[in-house]
């Protein structure tokens, strides 16, 4: 989840402005709350995360107690490779996410037989990745899905329509996945250049090369994310 924070500021001779940030992870967000309303000029604040959904300090505070023991602030990137000759698919998948007041990357490549197209293999690739947060225990929460696939992100948005049996009945299981985990998702699309670490992963599962890791980052390496 990201919140944004909107204000409206007075200084000492009555001058008003209305502020509104970006969107923050809630602990920034959080924390740059508390620190104007020392300033004790701020008028109104308003905390609003990516969902329209409006919620106070004290809530803020709640939810992030609650869920510092369980992976949170959850990034998925995949992406599949289709080998047409063996109608097989390479499916990879990157999940960033905190558990502990620490950061994580989890890495994991699959081979999967008896693919028709690229698009099929990109949303399988997605469905692994899903796949992957429900063995991570994740429930309830919003997680952003990142891809190259425009086709994917824009089906699953409702941008496109999805005419090709197959891939509707891919997106029906995504759905219905999401749907069990209660996972809000966000899709946002990348060039192949910035999705090249799954693009690595899935190329790697074609080649029969297994990978599945997971490693605690560094603050350098957060920063590179």
């Amino acid at each position: 989840m990201k919140v944004k924070l909107t204000l409206s500021y007075q200084t000492p001779k009555g001058v008003e402005c209305f502020f509104e940030s970006n969107f923050l992870l809630p602990e920034a967000a959080l924390a740059i709350a508390e620190d104007l309303e020392k300033l004790h000029r701020v008028k109104e604040l308003n905390l609003e995360d990516e969902y329209d959904t409006n919620w106070t300090m004290k809530e803020i505070k709640k939810y992030l107690t609650e869920i510092e023991t369980e992976p949170h602030n959850i990034t998925v990137y995949f992406d599949g490779g289709y080998d047409i000759d063996a109608r097989k698919a390479g499916l990879g998948c990157l999940i960033y996410y905190q558990l502990n007041g620490s950061t994580y990357r989890l890495r994991k490549n699959a081979l999967l037989e008896e693919i028709e197209t690229n698009n099929e293999a990109e949303y399988a690739a997605l469905h692994f990745g899903i796949s992957e947060l429900e063995e991570l225990g994740v429930q309830y929460m919003p997680v952003t899905f990142i891809g190259d696939s425009k086709v994917v992100i824009n089906q699953l948005s409702g941008e496109w329509p999805c005419l090709e049996e197959s891939l509707t009945n891919w997106a029906d299981r995504i759905e219905k996945k999401l749907n069990q985990l209660g996972i809000i998702p966000k899709y946002e699309t990348v060039s192949r250049k910035d999705n090249r670490k799954a693009d690595h992963l899935a190329a790697q599962a074609l080649k029969q090369i297994e990978i599945d890791s997971t490693k605690k980052l560094s603050n350098r390496e957060k920063d590179l994310i």
